[in-house]
């Protein structure tokens, strides 16, 4: 066989080779994107919502008045481990009796007070039953509930809220909670705890406009690894992994999340607006000092944003 046919039989055969990894069930060799260390991530489940960064996710149906000024409601129940910021578990009712040590429920009070919305607070489910008892709210709080903390009917409630234009705002461990309900998983972005290293310093890099806050900022905390971890969301802040001196991985083996760690984040989910943040382990977020400050006034834009006073996910 000469050379002329030779160079021919190659040139089809490498056509055919093309030609068949378009083919349904052909073998395919996908070239990875340059990789940004920490864990590999498996997947973005499909929720069945309208969710991401396009505002027309969000229904606009009028529940919300703003010339009735703003309201939210904080919900700190917990039906597993109980972060010691949050103090004594809480009675029954609305707005119970708080101590010195409910750091949290005293800390997001003041920061209304300060920022011009009320809040209320409770651990009482039941507060939580009806759509109409959250529409009262122009957004809902968890702040470090923990595990099954809805019932079905409060399971319900906030679904319906969020839909009809309801803000939540999901604080540290509102990610180590309801892990079997797909919905909430993906309120929270497609995002769950999965398990955090030391609690130690680390600097946090702000994203984006989060206003009133430095590019690097200073911050003490648990710096939770997710699985999965947030997609389809806008990134607000994230930890610049190698500031963490004592090191990233987790107690599970979770290496971290590499260049692209994100601590804070938005997106529009199912009709509503959701405004997460893994941050808010310490004692201290609610003090005076310049790490404190700074958490307030994430924390501060993010509820103001959720309930709709500030422009949300920008």
């Amino acid at each position: 066989m000469d050379l002329r046919r030779l160079s021919l039989f190659a040139v089809l055969a490498a056509a055919l080779a093309v030609l068949a990894t378009g083919l349904p069930g052909a073998a395919r060799t996908v070239q990875a994107p340059p990789s940004a260390g920490g864990a590999k991530e498996l997947g973005d489940p499909d929720y069945g919502v309208c969710r991401g960064t396009d505002a027309r996710c969000y229904h606009d149906w009028g529940n919300f008045d703003p010339a009735k000024g703003y309201r939210v409601l904080l919900y700190t129940r917990t039906a597993g481990p109980r972060h010691a910021n949050l103090g004594p578990a809480l009675g029954a009712g609305l707005n119970p009796t708080l101590t010195a040590a409910n750091v949290v429920q005293n800390g997001v009070v003041a920061l209304g007070e300060k920022n011009g919305f009320t809040v209320d607070w409770t651990e009482d489910v039941t507060r939580l039953a009806t759509p109409s008892a959250l529409f009262k709210y122009n957004a809902v709080i968890f702040f470090s509930t923990s595990r099954d903390t809805l019932d079905g009917a409060a399971q319900t409630a906030l679904r319906q809220y969020v839909r009809g234009g309801g803000g939540f705002v999901g604080v540290h461990n509102a990610f180590g909670t309801e892990y079997n309900w797909p919905w909430y998983e993906g309120l929270l972005g497609n995002a769950n705890f999965y398990d955090h290293g030391p609690a130690q310093p680390g600097v946090v890099q702000t994203v984006g406009r989060s206003t009133g806050l430095p590019a690097r900022w200073n911050f003490t905390d648990e710096w939770y690894n997710l699985v999965p971890a947030p997609t389809k969301v806008r990134v607000l802040a994230t930890v610049d992994e190698p500031t963490l001196k004592q090191g990233v991985r987790g107690s599970q083996g979770h290496p971290g999340h590499g260049r692209n760690h994100p601590v804070a984040w938005c997106q529009y989910y199912d009709g509503g607006r959701a405004w997460l943040t893994t941050l808010g382990h310490g004692a201290d977020i609610f003090g005076t000092g310049a790490e404190a400050q700074n958490f307030q006034t994430l924390l501060s834009g993010g509820i103001e944003s959720a309930m709709g006073e500030k422009p949300f996910c920008q």
